[in-house]
């Protein structure tokens, strides 16, 4: 397994290369969740590399850039035994050389939820995104559905930009209590860390009101907060029913949809959402 440091390093591994490339793109601290994409793109294609660079630039809180986990070491020895054929881990300065100022603005899957949270955010993943892809060249790539709208900000950018990438989603991996695997967990309190299943128990309740027939986004939405504000410590950022391709929001459903949330315990902000699929 080859570690490579520069976006030149990156090129000159890519040309050696024959068959097909899959990549998995991550900030590290690697979990089962990552491991899931890996395991699909060693399953789906010849050669797989994993990239590990914590992007300053999608952070909107200098803190919780800071306070990312980064465990290169552990990483790496993950990425071995499962049979990464090399790991992109750039530096910061190969990425952004003094002078940098080009980015990419993402389009409107960028705007709601997580978009008017955090000005900025998608703009830094759609560019960082494409500095990747363009360094890798894979024939896929693999993104956990957790991070929905980066998914499908991410699609919609490879879509609008001609770029001959396929993008492919895999599952959410789950702890036994039905909270999402995430790099963030870490960070969680023992107290907060048990009160976390409550994301899943109320992604779940709106998924029964919608297996119940109900169609009325509102009434599913309340339902959903009802569950989340019956933990004291759990704090609401937002709760948004949306079509599950334009992101775009619905009195009523009429078409595949989505329920997606950020609440935060203490000071770590976690994200979640459930498909309901008519």
């Amino acid at each position: 397994m080859e570690i490579l440091r520069t976006p030149h390093e990156m090129a000159q591994w890519r040309l050696r290369q024959s068959g097909t490339i899959g990549f998995v793109p991550t900030m590290g601290a690697l979990h089962e969740g990552h491991a899931e994409l890996i395991r699909r793109s060693k399953a789906e294609n010849d050669k797989t590399v994993l990239s590990i660079f914590v992007n300053a630039t999608q952070f909107n809180e200098q803190k919780d850039f800071d306070a990312y986990p980064r465990t290169f070491e552990a990483d790496s020895a993950m990425a071995k035994s499962l049979g990464v054929s090399a790991i992109y881990a750039p530096t910061a300065k190969s990425m952004y050389p003094d002078g940098f100022q080009v980015v990419i603005e993402p389009g409107t899957a960028s705007i709601p939820m997580e978009g008017s949270s955090r000005p900025g955010h998608f703009r830094g993943v759609a560019t960082v995104v494409v500095k990747l892809l363009n360094a890798v060249e894979p024939h896929h790539a693999y993104f956990g559905r957790k991070d929905f709208q980066q998914l499908a900000v991410v699609q919609e950018v490879v879509r609008a930009l001609d770029m001959r990438f396929v993008i492919i989603g895999v599952d959410t991996v789950r702890e036994a209590d039905g909270l999402a695997l995430s790099s963030r967990n870490v960070r969680l309190s023992s107290s907060h860390r048990k009160k976390a299943g409550i994301i899943w128990q109320a992604l779940h309740a709106g998924l029964e009101l919608f297996n119940l027939d109900e169609r009325d986004s509102s009434t599913i939405v309340q339902c959903v907060y009802d569950t989340l504000n019956s933990e004291p410590d759990c704090n609401v950022e937002y709760v948004t029913l949306c079509d599950a391709k334009t992101l775009i929001t619905e009195d009523t459903i009429t078409e595949p949809s989505v329920i997606c949330i950020a609440v935060r315990f203490g000071d770590v902000r976690l994200i979640d959402n459930i498909a309901l699929n008519l």
